[in-house]
């Protein structure tokens, strides 16, 4: 699949998860994906916990993540992405961790889409609980999860067909200013 087509390709799907395991090497191939994204003054301060244990992703659902995201429960995996703030930039009161950490989460997702797995990024997460359930340090910050899984229906393209029928995107005219605002 060529990038440009992945990414027309990509969407949310967490209504659309199967608790069918993902192999190993493709969970391995994702977080690769994360890991080669640029990242200011390569700092690289992404850190990923793979949950695939079900009694654990049930504790994520009851007690971190909001109601909105209880469909997660039937993942067969949720990545958590986290960083240290000290390890990355602060510029201008710019916190370059949060930037940092979503460019390895969009290679992670585009990377999913390729090998036709489901994902749905979210941050509707009670971070202090989260943290207890999973064991994370104080100073390490909680960015995004999203859930990986095969989809429900035979196929990505199956799973994502609605969705993508339904999504509208701005036109490039209405967000793009050439050499002035």
């Amino acid at each position: 699949m060529e990038t440009l087509e992945t990414i027309k390709k990509r969407a949310s799907l967490k209504t659309r998860l199967s608790p069918r395991p993902v192999e190993q090497e493709k969970i391995e191939l994702i977080l690769d994906a994360a890991r080669l994204a640029p990242s200011a003054r390569n700092s690289q301060p992404w850190r990923f916990i793979v949950v695939k244990d079900k009694e654990t992703i049930e504790a994520l659902v009851s007690r971190a993540f909001s109601e909105r995201n209880v469909a997660v429960r039937e993942a067969a995996a949720v990545i958590i992405a986290c960083a240290n703030p000290s390890d990355d930039l602060v510029i201008g009161g710019r916190e370059y961790y949060l930037f940092d950490v979503a460019l390895a989460v969009e290679n992670m997702l585009l990377a999913a889409t390729d090998l036709g797995l489901v994902t749905h990024p979210m941050t509707g997460v009670d971070e202090g609980e989260l943290k207890k359930v999973l064991g994370v340090p104080d100073e390490v910050r909680f960015v995004v999860a999203t859930p990986l899984s095969y989809p429900v229906e035979g196929s990505y393209e199956e799973a994502a067909q609605e969705r993508l029928s339904e999504r509208t995107r701005m036109e490039l005219q209405e967000l793009v200013h050439w050499n002035a605002w």
